[in-house]
């Protein structure tokens, strides 16, 4: 639970960081629409005279934040046997979800590296159905939206992309080891005898350098695949509710809505499986390269008979 939270927060900490120099490019006082740039809000004075912008979906990350943080914290503090409808939901939620990296990576694996996977999951999640929230994009500061979807601004997403790119590289590296690393990259796939096999570890080696490619473009086809459907389904809502009046303009933005809340669920499943599946090609079986956990018990067979003069 602790690696829960730390992520949470180190998140909002460091794209509150990436996103300052491009919050601050914003133009203000633009006609209806989301705009690309997330507009900047206010600054916070830091120590040694520096200040960090803050944008509306850099604010709005850090209310998912708080929001995730604060349910968890109300499930947990007073665990019990019988547990109370909110325990009972949120332990149902992630025991699903366990249930489903586990199935993906298997049991090892998921016992691992799970916290960063639910972890990223759930606040994909509920940034994405906060930016539908009723006053999202209309309620002003300074002529400014207040609050913007966070995985509508390219800033947020491609965090989570080279995030989980490092992850990855350090994950697979402390699975294979760094030889094993690169031998599964660029080394020969099965036994490869005589003068054909020379020939064919050029083969590999090109195969090798396509896939190290692949694996640098992943995090940025991560990032552009959920920024594009939340940027392009919150920019319609945005757009239908200042074209007619107050209340045919509601009317029209319920089936759009209704559409969000499904695509939203759809981009957090599909981050999260995309993200599982590059670990496990990498990585291979819970069984591949020898690792076993040490902490794990290994059973013993049972033998079908019994010893000589030995009684059950």
């Amino acid at each position: 639970m602790s690696r829960f939270f730390q992520f949470l927060w180190l998140a909002a900490l460091t794209v509150s960081g990436v996103m300052g120099g491009s919050a601050c490019a914003a133009e203000e006082g633009a006609e209806h629409g989301l705009e690309q740039a997330a507009p900047h809000l206010f600054s916070i004075p830091l120590p040694g005279g520096i200040e960090l912008p803050v944008s509306n979906s850099m604010l709005m990350l850090f209310l998912a934040v708080l929001l995730i943080g604060v349910v968890v914290w109300s499930a947990t503090r007073s665990m019990r046997i019988l547990p109370s409808r909110l325990q009972n939901a949120v332990e149902y939620f992630f025991e699903t979800l366990y249930n489903f990296v586990q199935s993906l990576l298997g049991p090892r694996l998921t016992r691992k590296y799970f916290w960063y996977f639910g972890t990223i999951f759930t606040i994909i999640l509920v940034s994405n159905y906060m930016g539908l929230l009723p006053g999202v994009g209309t309620i002003t500061y300074h002529g400014v939206p207040l609050f913007r979807g966070a995985n509508a601004d390219m800033n947020v997403t491609m965090f989570l992309g080279i995030f989980y790119a490092l992850m990855w590289l350090y994950w697979s590296i402390r699975e294979q080891g760094l030889k094993g690393f690169f031998i599964h990259l660029f080394g020969p796939k099965g036994r490869l005898p005589g003068f054909m096999g020379f020939v064919l570890v050029f083969i590999f080696i090109f195969v090798g350098l396509v896939d190290v490619l692949s694996i640098t473009i992943r995090p940025i086809a991560l990032a552009a695949r959920l920024y594009g459907n939340i940027y392009a389904g919150e920019t319609i809502i945005d757009t239908m509710a200042h074209m007619f009046g107050p209340v045919l303009s509601s009317l029209c933005v319920l089936p759009f809505l209704a559409i969000e809340l499904l695509v939203g669920f759809i981009q957090a499943l599909v981050f999260l499986l995309l993200t599982a599946i590059f670990l496990k090609l990498q990585v291979g079986d819970d069984n591949a390269h020898g690792h076993a956990s040490k902490n794990e018990e290994k059973e013993l067979p049972v033998p079908d008979r019994l010893p000589p003069g030995k009684t059950s």
